[in-house]
């Protein structure tokens, strides 16, 4: 599908700490690209989500894939430290930057679901905006230059859904509908650069912490349909990863600049296999059930 396709590419993927980010960084280095993995948590230092995954650890999956995988602890809420990656990015690869992935994400623990938004935590619900928001805006500010000066290139703004619909929660529909504007706003700033911006949203994600919650693994993950019957549609991160690598890839890339792409219409239009060879199809089956 994107074999070598990235050879010799400079990418970023910031929130490649775990789930989807991790699996671009992996799918991109398995292309040939040199990547840039970056989160919160590193060895011997990891972020109050409390997972144990780190970025360390993607990067060198995404050496083992292939690529080059370079590690960097980042907190991509403070702009200073993103001013610092970007720097760094643009000394040790005289300037050049293809692809940039905006995965940061962090508010698992930020949602209270099936509360009304006047008795949601206010305080938990700006944190969702600086971490899912304000980090993109940072992380995308100090990208486009170096994008722009090539005249080429991928921005990918990673979402939940793919239109404006409410998603549950106020903050949660905000900080998820605000990244496919950002895309949008990006795109039209970007066009006459020639570099192409875009939403992409992944279906059911059977990601470590989806899996760790349902007390399954990737080995018996169908077990969870006890318990929720709608996991037996979920896709791993690799499904939508392979996907942005097949767009990344794609010489009409600039014809989908400002469009909001899905794991499931990658699959149909590229012809991609998610790992276990097969092609969930969230969109439909939601528009079965009636979501």
């Amino acid at each position: 599908m994107t074999e070598r396709k990235l050879e010799g590419q400079v990418a970023v993927v910031a929130g490649a700490t775990r789930g989807l980010g991790r699996a671009i960084a992996v799918t991109l280095g398995a292309a040939g690209a040199t990547v840039y993995c970056t989160g919160r948590s590193v060895k011997g230092s990891l972020s109050d989500i409390g997972r144990r995954e780190t970025v360390d650890e993607t990067a060198a999956m995404a050496s083992e894939a292939g690529g080059r995988g370079i590690a960097v602890r980042v907190d991509h809420t403070e702009e200073p430290q993103v001013r610092a990656l970007f720097e760094r990015i643009a000394d040790e690869q005289d300037g050049r930057l293809d692809i940039a992935v905006n995965d940061i994400w962090g508010g698992e623990s930020l949602t209270q679901w099936g509360v009304p938004f006047w008795e949601h935590d206010l305080d938990k619900g700006l944190a969702m905006q600086k971490r899912a928001v304000w980090s993109h805006l940072i992380t995308a500010r100090y990208a486009a230059p170096l994008l722009a000066a090539r005249k080429s290139g991928l921005l990918a703004e990673i979402t939940d859904g793919w239109d404006y619909r409410y998603r549950g929660s106020l903050y949660y529909s905000l900080a998820k509908i605000s990244a496919i504007h950002v895309a949008q706003g990006m795109a039209a700033d970007l066009k006459p650069h020639g570099v192409t911006a875009v939403a992409v949203s992944p279906g059911f994600l059977r990601s470590e912490e989806m899996l760790d919650h349902f007390g399954v693994t990737e080995a018996n993950w169908r077990d969870a349909a006890a318990k929720d019957p709608h996991f037996l549609q979920s896709e791993t991160p690799y499904y939508a990863a392979r996907g942005i690598a097949a767009l990344a890839a794609d010489p009409n890339l600039h014809a989908k600049t400002g469009g909001v792409y899905t794991s499931w219409g990658l699959s149909d239009e590229y012809g991609i296999d998610d790992l276990d060879g097969r092609r969930p199809h969230w969109g439909r089956y939601a528009a079965e059930q009636g979501f």
